[in-house]
């Protein structure tokens, strides 16, 4: 495997690359995001706990399938305000520590890379070394995505009550899915240009680094957009399927989220090693292209 982290990489062995890595190297990444994330959830268990949610469910399952989805739709619909705000305050949290879980990742994949041995605690403290910058980059970008999804969007809803109450709502609908589409089409290439600024500020000490992630994944961009889709799709579907079976065995319980919890950590944890995998894949491609960039110079007559 060492051989494969210094090479460019088709699409499909930049994916065998990372679950080859979240399988060889799963106590390793798992215990970064453990360490990292996991006190927010274990204070997010101990919220839904102080504000009455049982830990097991309290219904019988041996009722008919339909009756069992009914009950969980019923007990999601009966969280109370405190279990809300629990979750909001908790999914903060995890917004302003997960970065900080990915620049473990990535100094993790730079051992490996460079044949080095590490432990969790090294990378993560390594990375909590770099907090404020890591913070003031993620807030910097965070402010960028939500311009590019909520400025389009809010001007797309003012288009469409304007066409429903001028056109057909038919001409509203096309109008609207036809907006949506291009808006999507453009907010995707932009935001996953930027969004490797992680590397640049825990490598380079660049602050905000998105003009560093901007040239390292140039002319990358569409094949980059179908790498993180593949991902983030891979990741959706374990977490729904396993979700999905519990929920309908434990409800809305304390114990439903702890397995929702172990199973966002696995997810985020394959989509961590995935973004380090191509990170280092841009930089490879990058040194490359340099490199040949310097031979072509010296190669070439000088007037």
């Amino acid at each position: 495997m060492h051989k494969s982290f210094h090479r460019p990489k088709t699409f499909g062995e930049i994916l065998d690359h990372t679950f080859r890595l979240c399988k060889d190297r799963f106590k390793d990444f798992f215990l970064i995001m453990l360490i990292v994330i996991g006190p927010v959830y274990l204070l997010e268990v101990f919220l839904q706990m102080m504000t009455g949610t049982s830990f097991f469910r309290d219904m019988g399952t041996s009722g008919p399938f339909l009756d069992n989805i009914d009950s969980f739709i019923e007990e999601n619909a009966d969280t109370t305000i405190e279990n809300e705000l629990g979750t909001l305050v908790t999914n903060l949290i995890v917004l302003i520590l997960l970065p900080i879980a990915y620049a473990a990742v990535l100094l993790a994949f730079h051992r490996l890379k460079n044949n080095e041995t590490f432990s969790a605690g090294e990378v993560i403290k390594q990375a909590f070394s770099k907090f404020w910058s890591i913070l003031g980059a993620s807030v910097i970008f965070g402010l960028i995505l939500f311009a590019l999804i909520f400025v389009p969007i809010f001007i797309l809803t003012i288009l469409v009550i304007i066409s429903i109450a001028t056109t057909h709502p038919a001409v509203a609908i096309i109008l609207a899915i036809v907006l949506f589409l291009g808006v999507l089409l453009a907010i995707l290439p932009l935001s996953t240009r930027w969004s490797f600024y992680l590397g640049a500020v825990v490598f380079e000490n660049k602050i905000p680094g998105l003009a560093s992630s901007w040239r390292l994944s140039s002319g990358r961009t569409w094949w980059l957009v179908g790498i993180f889709i593949v991902f983030n799709l891979i990741a959706w579907i374990i977490g729904s399927i396993i979700e999905g079976v519990f929920s309908l065995v434990l409800g809305y319980s304390v114990l439903f989220a702890i397995i929702s919890d172990i199973v966002a950590l696995f997810t985020s944890m394959i989509i961590a090693v995935g973004y380090a995998v191509v990170y280092f894949d841009l930089r490879t491609r990058k040194e490359a292209d340099d490199l040949r960039a310097m031979i072509d110079d010296y190669n070439s007559p000088t007037n």
